[in-house]
């Protein structure tokens, strides 16, 4: 049985809810049903009275690159107004709302902390519920499945919008549990409705629901990109490529200035659970090094339900530095203009300062396992499946 997401079940018998009411949608490429028409046409054709329509970081078309600001704009098949909450406010203002009766979230996650798709969910309710606008969120599968919960919280003073709430990087969550865990725990008080999916189980993995894949945005392009993704972005707090600008961001990494057969020993030699690495040279058309050639290596997941990629990827980050430490750095600030991004993504500067200075890997995050513990208890009465 195929899972049915929050929008088809919508569609089905739920919009008699919001008949002749506004409208906005807060939405991207990847809301789209299992024939791949998107979630504005499919309201449209239902007869939801669409008034305004809101994009995420990528912006509404998805098409912009990563920490690019994105401004309003119209939508040009429509006509109706496209707010953006990733420009001058992430939030929805009361200007943005004057036209909007109740707000509809449709986005499909990643599943890792640091992808802002959450942030965005976090700023909507919080804005609704300034403006008393009720938000319904339509779920839809965590892709790297809801079974499996890694990495540390997010330190007090480290919040930022790749780190809004303070969750594990893996979070096991959908975008529902997500909408009641943060409103709730966050003390929000949204009018919030969740639809939730039908036939989804938590220990599922994208391609076994039977949905369409639609890249999420220019830098994650496939299910292999969001499975390793909660380890592999750890690369792009340093000064080495992320394999951004390659037909395989994330999976790749590297620098002018690694041994890239070295650097694929070493971490074979680990035996991490999950993973093997191969050589590779390449060169990146954008982002760090662009122009450069790189040698490094790439990941290859070989049982994606024992790797740990929050760890593999902070392995991958020692290996790196030992190698050349003359060369590697943590990059000193973030697009948003505060600390090292390193400890943003992390959510603990120690995690940065102990790898500085050669601390092994499972020494830096042997609290993690209580932090897990804790949050795996706290979220257990905003799960929506089993």
């Amino acid at each position: 049985m195929n899972v049915k997401t929050g929008l088809e079940l919508f569609l089905h018998d739920q919009t008699d809810h919001v008949r002749g009411k506004r409208i906005g949608l807060v939405t991207h490429p990847a809301a789209v049903l299992p024939d791949l028409t998107n979630a504005v046409d499919a309201l449209l054709r239902a007869g939801v009275r669409l008034t305004a329509l809101f994009g995420p970081e990528h912006g509404f078309d998805g098409s912009a690159a990563d920490g690019l600001a994105v401004g309003d704009a119209i939508h040009p098949r429509t006509g109706l107004p496209v707010f953006s909450l990733y420009g001058d406010t992430k939030e929805p203002t009361p200007a943005m709302l004057a036209e909007v009766d109740t707000l509809v979230f449709d986005m499909q996650d990643v599943g890792a902390r640091f992808y802002t798709f959450i942030s965005t969910l976090f700023y909507v309710l919080r804005g609704a519920a300034k403006t008393g606008k009720p938000v319904i969120v339509l779920d839809r599968p965590n892709p790297i499945t809801g079974a499996r919960v890694e990495g540390g919280l997010v330190a007090p003073g480290l919040e930022s919008f790749v780190g809004i709430i303070p969750i594990p990087i893996r979070h096991g969550l959908t975008c529902g549990e997500l909408a009641q865990y943060i409103n709730a725990e966050c003390d929000l008080r949204a009018d919030l409705t969740v639809i939730a999916m039908r036939a989804w189980r938590r220990a599922m993995w994208y391609d076994e629901t039977g949905l369409p894949w639609v890249p999420l945005s220019p830098g994650m392009p496939k299910l292999d990109t969001a499975t390793i993704y909660p380890g592999m972005c750890f690369p792009e707090g340093t000064n080495l490529s992320e394999g951004r600008g390659t037909a395989l961001p994330f999976e790749t990494f590297g620098a002018p200035w690694l041994d890239g057969y070295a650097l694929a020993q070493t971490l074979n030699a680990l035996q991490l659970p999950g993973a093997r690495f191969r050589p590779v040279h390449f060169i990146p058309s954008a982002s760090k090094h662009a122009g450069e050639k790189c040698t490094g290596a790439q990941i290859h997941v070989t049982d994606r339900n024992a790797l740990r990629a929050v760890e593999t990827g902070l392995h991958v980050i020692a290996a790196c530095r030992a190698q050349n430490p003359a060369r590697f750095e943590f990059l000193a600030s973030s697009w948003e203009g505060r600390p090292p991004h390193f400890d943003l993504l992390t959510g603990d500067a120690r995690i940065r300062q102990g790898l500085a200075h050669g601390a092994p890997v499972r020494e830096l995050i042997a609290e993690w396992s209580a932090h897990k513990k804790a949050f795996e208890a706290k979220r257990q009465k905003y799960l929506l499946y089993v």
